[in-house]
């Protein structure tokens, strides 16, 4: 059971690996080679030019303005100088939106915090339970259980302040909730008044339209909705099963790339003409003239994608059961959108249809009974993955156990033994461990939404984010005090009365207070440092530029932007409100780890909105 001297050392190495993280970002971020990396939403937006175009072959690469060194941290304050309205206007109502709730976390939690330390701290300080039961019951415990609930007596008046403390935590805590929707509900209100009119505001998104022998898709829906929508139908448009087509259409792009390349290189040396090989990857085959075999590749595939196109349109099986229908008025859009068009409820199905952006068009034609069969067979392997799951976690919390990894491996007990190593297993491993565990986690949950059937990038991410949170919630949170109380308590619920056990477990719970410190720092502090690094982005886009881009337009593929990842950072907020809020009362030493990680993200995502999208 991790110590306060174990807390030290796992927060001093959090601090450093986070301190480590800041410098290199730091560091790399001004160098020209990375600008792509850590400035895409302004290369997008067309407000940054690349660096490597001019200057001498050292600067192209490498920043040799040794003033912008001393500068290196000035992102930090860049980032919180930007007002809200102007960030609305630069990132959207969303990201502002998802800052304000790292705010939300330091109104609510440093108010609590100082009431907590000045009331509930000396409070439990000052009794001797966990002294007397270590006595004449052997329970494991350390000097930070000593300031949780667990060492109030039973019974003792005591207990009075921690359910005072309670109630004014619930109230307070509801009151900023309550401020901050009215905030926000004025915020979207005012963005909805100030945005120009966009075509899915006033579309429809029809799914599993019935076969009619007699007439078309498209002439189905369009007498479907003049009969049900008069007055406010406007236009319609069905999908097409376009794969074939898509495929042409991308190598055509493929090929224009290639053109593209090798007349710049021509241009830049006409003297000699470029030559390539026909075969596997220009390895063998023909010799022939790059600019020639290349412009006539390309005319050769502009005729097949015409040829493609008049026969997707004019071959029903072509057609998808699913059409976009636009309406006269947001009103009519908005009815048909929230109501049933059939007696029959599996066909005709409507709803608000995304952004052209936001369609995941492979789950467009799935058809009704198809999704909740799917559905229900992703409902019974969500569950079997989270009950399979506590097998990891019940080792991650074995090692936060030193007797537990002794009696497993004896011969390491001297070594175990040493002081900074044992602070070190106690204090920094098992939050890596699970952080570790849980890092392919998101992806799974990812392809288990696509699976799903769900029709928007959003609504894959809204459910992905949900079970995130309810895996945490029984994993992480639940089974990480469960097993851990079990392996700490392990012999002690062996030699006493069944009676007594839920009393060691009430005690032992608010002990698991120290685990949740150490995943906390790992996670929150150390990897929201990390974040900002965007170390998969930065080696992909180098591999890419090096090995791939050939021309302008493929370094600006090559440049990623990404996401914030909504459908691991909201999970996580939610994770860190429910430790915060449980532990508040039972063990107020959690708290301070709290503030720390939503003042550390409030200013790292502040940065990463500046520079990527929700």
């Amino acid at each position: 059971m991790a110590t306060l001297s174990d807390i030290a050392v796992g927060a001093a190495i959090n601090i450093l690996t986070a301190l480590a993280f800041f410098l290199a970002f730091a560091m790399l971020r001004i160098q020209p080679v990375n600008d792509r990396v850590y400035f895409p939403k302004w290369y997008i937006k067309g407000l940054r030019n690349t660096p490597l175009q001019a200057g001498a072959f050292i600067s192209k690469f490498v920043n040799v303005d040794f003033r912008s060194y001393i500068r290196f941290l000035n992102w930090m304050p860049a980032a919180l100088q930007m007002p809200e309205l102007e960030l609305i206007d630069h990132a959207g109502l969303d990201s502002a939106v998802y800052l304000r709730i790292y705010l939300i976390g330091l109104k609510i939690f440093v108010p609590i915090a100082f009431l907590a330390f000045a009331v509930m701290v000396p409070v439990n300080w000052t009794n001797g339970t966990l002294e007397h039961l270590n006595l004449s019951s052997k329970l494991t415990y350390s000097d930070v259980d000593k300031l949780s609930i667990s060492n109030i007596p039973i019974g003792s008046r005591r207990f009075w302040t921690h359910i005072v403390m309670a109630y004014a935590f619930t109230f307070w805590t509801c009151y900023v909730l309550k401020r901050e929707y009215e905030i926000v509900a004025t915020m979207r209100l005012h963005f909805l008044a100030s945005e120009r009119r966009r075509p899915d505001q006033f579309t429809v998104l029809v799914q599993n339209v019935p076969p009619d022998p007699d007439e078309s898709v498209s002439e189905l829906v369009e007498h479907f909705f003049l009969v049900n929508h008069p007055e406010h139908y406007l236009t319609n448009q069905v999908v097409y099963n376009a794969n074939k087509l898509s495929n042409l259409v991308h190598e055509k792009k493929k090929k224009q790339n290639w053109l593209d390349f090798y007349q710049l290189r021509y241009s830049r040396k006409p003297s000699a003409r470029p030559f390539v090989k026909t075969g596997f990857l220009g390895l063998w085959g023909r010799r022939v003239d790059a600019i020639d075999f290349y412009t006539s590749e390309i005319e050769r595939l502009s005729e097949e994608i015409s040829i493609e196109r008049e026969k997707i349109a004019s071959n029903p099986k072509s057609i998808m059961p699913v059409a976009f229908v636009s309406f006269k008025t947001r009103w009519g859009a908005a009815v048909c959108a929230q109501t049933q068009q059939s007696r029959n409820p599996t066909i005709w199905l409507t709803e608000w249809a995304p952004e052209p952006r936001d369609v995941y068009w492979d789950n467009l034609a799935i058809p009704y009974v198809s999704l909740t069969i799917r559905r229900l067979i992703i409902a019974v392997a969500f569950f079997f993955l989270t009950f399979f799951f506590m097998i990891p976690i019940a080792f991650v919390q074995s090692l936060a156990n030193i007797e537990g990894i002794e009696k497993a491996v004896p011969f390491l007990e001297p070594v175990i033994e040493l002081k900074f190593i044992k602070s070190i297993i106690q204090g920094f491993l098992p939050g890596i461990a699970l952080k570790i565990f849980l890092i392919f986690l998101p992806s799974i949950l990812m392809l288990m939404s696509k699976f799903e059937g769900f029709n928007s990038i959003s609504a894959l991410e809204r459910r992905s984010a949900s079970r995130y949170y309810i895996f945490q919630f029984i994993n992480v949170f639940l089974g990480s005090i469960i097993t851990g109380t079990a392996f700490q308590q392990l012999d002690n619920f062996i030699h006493q009365s069944a009676n007594d056990i839920p009393k060691t477990i009430g005690v032992s719970i608010p002990m698991k207070a120290t685990f949740f410190i150490t995943y906390i720092m790992v996670d929150g502090w150390a990897g929201i440092a990390g974040e900002i690094l965007r170390l998969k982005p930065l080696i992909i886009y180098h591999l890419k530029n090096f090995f791939l881009v050939k021309t302008e337009k493929d370094r600006e593929e090559a440049m990623d932007p990404g996401t914030l990842g909504f459908n691991t950072g909201e999970p996580q907020i939610q994770l860190y409100f429910l430790l915060g809020l449980v532990y508040s009362v039972v063990t107020p030493i959690l708290l301070p780890f709290i503030i720390v990680f939503f003042a550390l993200a409030y200013v790292v995502y502040r940065h990463q909105v500046l520079q990527r999208p929700l």
